[in-house]
C-alpha cells in the first residue's frame, strides 16, 4: 500500500506544492497521489480527509516560515533593521518561487484564508492562529523600537496588525500583478505606519 516511512512526507510535500500552484479546493486525491508517487490508498492510510491533509501541509509549511521570521526578528540587529530584512526576506521568497515555477504564488496562507476561512473552522483556526503568532513576533520588535525611541505608535499590538496586513496585502498585489517589485513600498509605509525615520547604516554612522 506503499506505507513506506516516507510517505506522508511525500504526500504532504507534493500537496504544499500543488496547493501554493492552483490551491486547495480544485485538487483532488488522485492528483496529490500522483505528484506524490504513491498508492491512493497510502492517502487514507495517513489522513482521514483532504481537510487533515491540509492542515498538516499547514502546519509544515508555517514551522519553515516561522523558523525565517524568528532568524530575522530575533537576530542582534536594531529592531527597525530587523523588520526591513523581514520585507526582503518575504520579497526574495517571493522572487525564488517566480524563478522557479514562472508566476508569485503569494502567500499560502494568505491565498488559503481567502479561499478557505469561510468553509472549515479548522482551517480558518489555524490561519489565525499563525497570524496572530505573526503579529505577537512583529509586535515584540515594535516594542523593542518604542523602548529605544525609534517610532510612535500607542498601541503597539495594532501597530503589528497593520505592518502584518500591509505585507500580505503587498504579497497579495504581487501575486495580482505577477511582479515582486511591488513589494519595494513596504518599507517605507512601515516607516511611515510606525512614525519613524530609516535608521542608519554602518557606513552612515
Amino acid at each position: 500500500m506503499g506505507r513506506t516511512s516516507d510517505a506522508k512526507e511525500k504526500i504532504v510535500s507534493a500537496a504544499e506544492s500543488l496547493i501554493e500552484l492552483h490551491g486547495y479546493s480544485a485538487l483532488g486525491v488522485a492528483e496529490i497521489c500522483k505528484a506524490a508517487g504513491v498508492p491512493k490508498g497510502s492517502f487514507y492510510y495517513f489522513f482521514e480527509s483532504k481537510e487533515a491533509l491540509a492542515l498538516a501541509v499547514i502546519d509544515q509549511h508555517w514551522a519553515v516560515e516561522r523558523r525565517g521570521w524568528t532568524g530575522v526578528l530575533n537576530s542582534d540587529a536594531q529592531p527597525l533593521e530587523r523588520l526591513r530584512r523581514l520585507f526582503e526576506l518575504t520579497e526574495a521568497a517571493q522572487l525564488t518561487g517566480q524563478r522557479n515555477c514562472g508566476t508569485v504564488s503569494g502567500c499560502m496562507f494568505g491565498n488559503l484564508t481567502l479561499e478557505m476561512s469561510n468553509q472549515t473552522e479548522a482551517i480558518r483556526a489555524r490561519l489565525q492562529g499563525i497570524f496572530d503568532a505573526q503579529v505577537d513576533m512583529v509586535g515584540s520588535l515594535i516594542d523593542e523600537a518604542r523602548e529605544r525611541g525609534e517610532v510612535v505608535v500607542s498601541d503597539t499590538h495594532q501597530a503589528a496588525r497593520s505592518i502584518v496586513a500591509q505585507l500580505e496585502g503587498q504579497v497579495l498585489f504581487a501575486k495580482l500583478y505577477n511582479n515582486t517589485s511591488l513589494a519595494d513600498t513596504l518599507w517605507t509605509s512601515a516607516l511611515s505606519l510606525l512614525g519613524a525615520r530609516a535608521p542608519q547604516t554602518a557606513a552612515e554612522a
